[in-house]
């Protein structure tokens, strides 16, 4: 049993947690003043052993299909050693348990792997976001977020909001689970090729990638809403049942991940149907011609100018797909794999650069059915259910135009306003450590290149 060194005042005992070369071996003690304050800074002094430490959860190492290789040609990504990273913490995520995981698990594997770290504590929402816009990012070789997914949507904003964006988003960012939704931290978890699990040994499996400072480019998404307002997400966006599920259960974060459970039975007794228009770009109907409406010659909105993009007040371009329906029960537009540690939303595997998933389900899909799809997804053996309301497609771009204003959106599990938007995904556009072993190839030339590679 690991004993919680924030149970005390001060770290009186040598914390113990899972180590290179087996299971609870003790680490080198730290002196680790009870934080009073959201700032601290912490040397860790040990150095790691010659081997990269091994995670939990029996990982399936999957065969490199290529030589691996940077974006632009060179060796293969990596944070350098000994390194120095910024860590945000949001210490009422999930069940609330974050800093206790941090000092039980991370700290101790930081501290073999040659990793200092500044830790601060988020005290609001949007709090990450205020303070990557003023950081001096050039202090730290990568942020490392520990929370849900929304923390890592504040601070990819953030960094997209400072002056200095295009090399703002170029700093190296690492995703720690300990928050109730985890969804990115399970798709890293899965493209380093290891078994899928939960909790402590998703953070344990998250922090050994950390250690060993691969670095891979992820996709990007922009998103454009009628309103004016431009938001970037790292993950999703959900309309319908999903966002509801995601928001409505918001009650029961203490439960963890058990709250969507109960989340998605309260919506499955009430279900809903929305009415709105979809459209979408598909894979294989992507053309490089930039659009030539006005809209995309303004530069007075920050960050990368989407190609693929007509303004809202104007019709889709005649190469896009209209849905002919208009009566809904979800739409998901998904970056990566998964939609949480439990949900292997897109089993089809990873996108390639500049894509994402599409799924929607059309109204007049059973209560029954709707549940054995999202049981099903579990395993990601959901598009093995044959079910005729649940369609899929691979695409760069989509508008959807909510009817009535009804129905949410969870853009990264966060709330917006439900309004007609269309995002563009832009590929390989930041860096994150990851187990991936090889950058994925471009549907086509960028008009907008993505960071040459991290700083």
């Amino acid at each position: 049993m690991r004993r919680d060194p924030a149970a005390g005042g001060n770290d009186a005992g040598a914390p113990t947690a899972r180590a290179p070369g087996g299971e609870g071996e003790p680490h080198s003690r730290h002196h680790d003043a009870r934080l009073g304050s959201a700032d601290k800074e912490l040397k860790a002094g040990a150095t790691a052993e010659s081997s990269a430490p091994t995670a939990l959860g029996s990982p399936r190492q999957r065969e490199p299909r290529v030589k691996v290789m940077d974006p632009a040609g060179g060796p293969r990504n990596l944070l350098p050693r000994p390194c120095r990273v910024l860590v945000l913490l949001n210490p009422r995520g999930g069940k609330g348990k974050a800093l206790q995981l941090f000092r039980s698990h991370v700290q101790p594997l930081l501290a073999q792997a040659d990793v200092s770290y500044r830790l601060m504590l988020t005290e609001r929402r949007n709090h990450a976001r205020e303070l990557v816009r003023t950081e001096e990012l050039a202090r730290w070789d990568a942020l490392v977020v520990m929370s849900g997914d929304g923390l890592m949507h504040e601070v990819v904003n953030g960094l997209m909001e400072r002056p200095d964006w295009e090399t703002a988003i170029r700093k190296p960012l690492c995703s720690l689970p300990a928050g109730s939704g985890n969804a990115l931290a399970a798709s890293l978890n899965h493209y380093a090729g290891y078994e899928q699990v939960t909790n402590e040994d998703l953070l344990n499996n998250c922090t050994v990638l950390l250690c060993r400072r691969r670095l891979a480019p992820m996709n990007l998404l922009s998103l454009q809403m009628v309103s004016g307002l431009r938001v970037f997400s790292v993950l999703s966006l959900a309309w319908g049942f999903i966002a509801d599920v995601d928001i409505e259960s918001e009650k029961f974060r203490r439960l963890g991940e058990m709250r969507f459970t109960v989340g998605t039975i309260l919506r499955l007794a009430a279900l809903r149907v929305y009415r709105g228009r979809l459209a979408y770009l598909p894979v294989e109907r992507v053309v490089s011609k930039v659009p030539t409406s006005p809209a995309l010659d303004r530069q007075d909105q920050q960050g990368p100018v989407d190609t693929h993009l007509v303004p809202l007040e104007e019709p889709v371009p005649a190469h896009w797909t209209v849905v002919p329906e208009q009566d809904f029960v979800l739409v998901l537009a998904l970056l990566h794999s998964h939609l949480g540690s439990e949900m292997f939303a897109a089993p089809m595997g990873h996108s390639a650069a500049g894509a994402m998933h599409l799924f929607y389900v059309r109204a007049g899909v059973s209560r029954a059915m709707l549940l054995r799809l999202f049981l099903a997804m579990e395993k990601g053996r959901h598009m093995e259910c044959d079910c005729p309301y649940l369609v899929y497609v691979p695409v760069v771009a989509f508008r959807l135009e909510p009817k009535d204003g009804k129905g949410m959106f969870a853009v990264d599990g966060e709330l917006m306003v439900s309004e007609a938007v269309q995002g563009q995904v832009h590929p390989n556009y930041f860096w994150m450590v990851s187990g991936r072993v090889e950058p994925s190839p471009p549907l086509e030339p960028q008009q907008t290149p993505p960071p040459e590679g991290p700083l």
